[in-house]
């Protein structure tokens, strides 16, 4: 028997970690550092219509998707969670996060917070899902890694400030914050929460 065949045997259910935290406060970065040094965690890959970057990946980095055809997944009820944001929309399709909690694997959501919101209020997908707030520095150092990312025009980016701005007041939402100094740092403060801390903990 296998170790899934074994976990869905024994019903024990993974455990579901959503990250969220301020467009520019390197989400991505952070964690693609985490998934190198937990290499078991399942990382759901989410949905979204925004246009694809240079050197990302389609199924790797997004599934880049058209309007019409998230319409369709939101209308059918295969998404855990959605969000527009910034002109675009993002979400996590159901289907896979909820396979992998039945056979018992962890799942790590990487998400905005409007979608870190709805998978708490949603009605439970698997165990408790734990909210990690990521956070920066400090806000001038937030401004300064929107700005410089020179992938959007002025208008996306002032429209990313503000947001941001909001974003940052949902941080007292959370069960955990960790702290943006370094991506080693930030990414070794995850692990540590994903290994058995408890809520309210703040990490630097």
């Amino acid at each position: 028997m296998s170790e899934r065949e074994r976990a869905i045997d024994g019903g024990r259910q993974g455990r579901l970690f959503v990250l969220s935290g301020p467009s520019g406060v390197g989400k991505s970065t952070v964690l693609a550092k985490v998934r190198s040094l937990v290499p078991g965690l399942w990382y759901s890959v989410s949905a979204t219509t925004r246009a694809r970057r240079p050197g990302e990946v389609d199924g790797v980095n997004y599934h880049f998707v058209t309007e019409e055809r998230f319409r369709e997944l939101i209308d059918g009820g295969r998404l855990l969670e959605h969000a527009h944001f910034a002109g675009n929309w993002y979400g996590t399709p159901r289907d896979a996060v909820e396979e992998r909690l039945a056979a018992g694997e962890d799942v790590l959501l990487e998400i905005e917070v409007q979608g870190a919101r709805q998978v708490r209020a949603a009605p439970d997908p698997g165990p408790a899902a734990v909210l990690i707030f990521l956070a920066p520095p400090s806000v001038d150092e937030l401004v300064r890694r929107l700005v410089g990312r020179g992938t959007e025009d002025p208008a996306t980016i002032e429209a990313r400030l503000a947001a941001a701005r909001d974003e940052l007041a949902a941080e007292s939402e959370f069960d955990h914050t960790v702290v943006n100094t370094n991506v080693e740092a930030a990414a070794a403060g995850l692990v540590q929460l994903m290994t058995g801390s408890r809520p309210g903990s703040r990490v630097p």
